[in-house]
């Protein structure tokens, strides 16, 4: 699981340039093919890139990334960090379709989140006794549906949510905005090796790097990003919260928000994404399952299908099945990356295997298999 390829050292340096975010270096990479070939360009062939001055090229050319690539892999090494760049087959599909998905994620734990089902649920760090009642009751009612959960392991509604998966011996995932060498806040460091048994960490930064201010809205894009649903529990009228329902409106993710008294500060938030149709009014858990078209048994949705003759197909409209079919519902974005086809073709073929009654369209402009 630990194993790394030649590329992991060039996108590990690559974030570390400065003033390079993921979405520009997604493009290099996409021009030169690989990460590596970024890195051994000439100054030539760089300049030729929108964009790319002299300043990108003086970082690039600096052998000292490299080197401090190759340190952060054999800490990871003997942290027992996994290191998933952009490129490998298993960086969280979910994630892997957005524009402003990390190069690199750094994970602890038992399983990357992969599966079906999953949902994020955020809110205040000053939660009521409504607030953890109603965390509570939906992660008591998602046992036996194969429901994975996220959240940032923030005090408040964050940690209510982690505790409640715990105790429920539920998979949960906690986002952290800086290294796993400085977990934030340090008083939920005790929970941590509960949550690698069933779930794990993830995080944008390398072990060694602290939380900054800066970095909770990366975290908070990525706990949306990751996830099928988001639910607000409670939000006051700013906060983490709401920019984290804000990448998740973004992402076209389905976003619910529980309702409260009108004079209470902590549902204000939640009260006006209802109010500017910005999330779904959360009635509870099964309610959640059927805007969600999800079933409440264990297996995957995909799991129980026949097997597909794919000799019935077409090339592409056998590809689009066969993603579907392994991975579970997808979206257009999503089907993209897997299939390697255009979004206007996946988006005539899914239309044509509907109509044939083989796959449907779901919320969160999704499909899944029949």
């Amino acid at each position: 699981m630990l194993t790394t390829t030649s590329e992991t050292q060039y996108f590990i340096a690559l974030t570390l340039l400065k003033n390079v975010g993921s979405i520009t270096a997604r493009k290099l990479i996409a021009h030169f093919g690989t990460a590596q070939m970024v890195f051994e360009a000439t100054t030539k062939e760089l300049l030729k890139i929108p964009g790319v001055g002299h300043s990108f090229i003086r970082e690039i050319k600096n052998a000292l990334y490299l080197h401090e690539a190759l340190k952060i892999i054999q800490i990871c090494q003997k942290q027992e960090v996994y290191i998933i760049i952009y490129s490998d087959d298993n960086y969280p599909h979910r994630l892997k379709s957005l524009y402003d998905a990390p190069l690199v994620l750094y994970f602890l734990g038992s399983e990357i989140p992969n599966s079906n089902k999953t949902l994020a649920v955020v809110g205040t760090r000053m939660a009521t006794d409504y607030g953890k009642k109603v965390v509570g009751q939906l992660v008591s009612e998602s046992k036996n549906t194969n429901a994975n959960f996220i959240s940032g392991l923030a005090y408040g509604i964050d940690i209510c949510m982690h505790v409640n998966c715990i105790e429920n011996q539920i998979t949960n995932y906690a986002i952290l905005a800086g290294g796993f060498d400085h977990i934030y806040p340090f008083q939920h460091k005790k929970y941590i090796d509960r949550i690698l048994q069933n779930g794990g960490l993830i995080a944008e930064h390398p072990p060694s790097i602290k939380p900054d201010a800066r970095y909770f809205p990366m975290r908070n894009r990525i706990i949306a990003g990751l996830s099928d649903a988001l639910i607000v529990v409670e939000a006051a009228q700013r906060g983490g919260a709401l920019i984290t329902a804000d990448f998740a409106n973004n992402y076209h993710k389905e976003v619910f928000a529980v309702p409260g008294n009108l004079d209470r500060p902590f549902s204000m938030g939640c009260n006006q994404l209802i109010a500017n149709n910005k999330a779904i009014v959360y009635l509870g858990f099964e309610e959640l399952m059927k805007q969600m078209n999800w079933s409440r048994e264990n297996d995957l949705n995909f799991s129980k299908q026949i097997e597909l003759d794919f000799s019935k197909f077409t090339q592409n409209e056998s590809a689009i099945l066969a993603a579907i079919h392994q991975l579970g519902d997808l979206s257009i974005d999503e089907l993209v990356w897997k299939t390697n086809l255009t979004s206007k073709e996946i988006a005539l073929i899914c239309l044509s295997l509907e109509c044939d009654g083989l796959i449907k369209a779901i919320p969160g402009n999704r499909y899944m298999l029949i």
